[in-house]
């Protein structure tokens, strides 16, 4: 964990190089007749999701939006290496129980927007320090066609994925970088009831696991080009990767899911604080946004939000009683990786 944190120290000059000289996702899609400015910022969305949101910002207020892209861990612990000196001023995106542990450090600051009032108050934090956007379940991916060839059932359960014949079939991210495997973590916490009946299914689950990725949505990637048959993530990425085409099949544990509250902050001391609240307020208000948000088929809280017909609520399946607050919280949260990284990290 510590190597984690000198690594993104490091990359912090990186990231500030990049800052300055944009990136080429960001180009606009067309030309505003009045620049305003510009922000810095960060995203834990899906990169050509990101790019085409703050795309349309810009061709609607001439604020550019330069970006880098980064899991929700890294954008925590990014954030923590520039407090003194803050390189972007938002997060857009990324597992909300990031978005707490960002809160408890002191990484971000309350903004009470005039369109908070759309999103229902137990999808954004009482002290307004962030807001939820979007939420989406925990499922499993199954390329139908590896499955068959290796004689593999398509798992429906948390307990069929330590099922022997699994082994060196299962991909998932890993709990230090991604919001995403973290869920995963107080998913079984919530299902198991402890922490050290939590720890022995996961150092159970470790057989069957292949490899752990950087990002929580890299390893469906990976099952629809059929690298790996089998993969943990959430619905609205699994989702996608189905709609395009890919031969697969998503499946909810039957004991019950977790979910993500994907969210938004105002990060602490940051450089570019008016035009943030700027792009805060318009992700929140845009009809346009809200309709971009939902080609990833994701499922938006705010009141009134359109919904694409295929994408999967957590009111159609099975879900576990989250605590966020708890599962957010920094000594919790250190304590469960802790023990993950000691007993099975890899």
């Amino acid at each position: 964990m510590k190597k984690f944190l000198i690594i993104l120290c490091a990359l912090s000059l990186i990231a500030t190089m990049a800052f300055a000289q944009g990136s080429a996702e960001t180009k606009p899609a067309a030309t505003p007749a009045v620049s305003s400015g510009s922000l810095n910022a960060y995203t834990t969305l899906e990169e050509p999701l990101a790019a085409k949101l703050f795309q349309l910002f810009e061709a609607e207020t001439g604020i550019k939006v330069n970006f880098v892209r980064l899991t929700g861990g890294e954008t925590v612990a990014r954030l923590e290496a520039e407090a003194s000196n803050p390189q972007a001023s938002i997060w857009v995106g990324g597992v909300g129980l990031d978005h707490i542990t960002a809160k408890s450090k002191k990484l971000t600051t309350p903004y009470v927007s005039r369109y908070a009032a759309k999103t229902p108050a137990q999808f954004r934090d009482p002290d307004n320090y962030y807001i939820g956007l979007y939420v989406g379940p925990l499922t499993f991916v199954t390329h139908t066609g590896r499955a068959k060839e290796l004689g593999l059932d398509i798992p429906t359960s948390w307990a069929d994925l330590l099922k022997p014949e699994y082994k060196g079939y299962i991909r998932m991210a890993s709990p230090n970088s991604s919001g995403t495997a973290y869920n995963v973590i107080t998913t079984i916490l919530d299902i198991q009831g402890t922490e050290d009946a939590t720890m022995a299914y996961l150092k159970a689950l470790d057989k069957n696991i292949d490899q752990y990725t950087q990002s929580g949505s890299a390893p469906g990637k990976s099952v629809a080009i059929g690298e790996i048959p089998i993969a943990i993530g959430y619905a609205h990425d699994q989702v996608k990767l189905k709609e395009a085409g890919s031969p697969v099949v998503i499946t909810a544990p039957s004991e019950g899911t977790g979910y993500e509250l994907a969210s938004m902050s105002l990060v602490a001391g940051g450089k570019d604080s008016v035009n943030a609240k700027k792009l805060y307020d318009w992700i929140l208000s845009s009809p346009i946004a809200q309709q971009t948000f939902t080609e990833w088929y994701v499922v938006l809280v705010a009141e009134g939000a359109p919904k694409h017909p295929d994408a999967l609520s957590i009111t159609e399946i099975k879900t576990v009683v989250q605590d966020m607050a708890w599962d957010g919280d920094t000594v919790n949260k250190t304590r469960l990786l802790d023990r993950w990284n000691k007993e099975i990290g890899r």
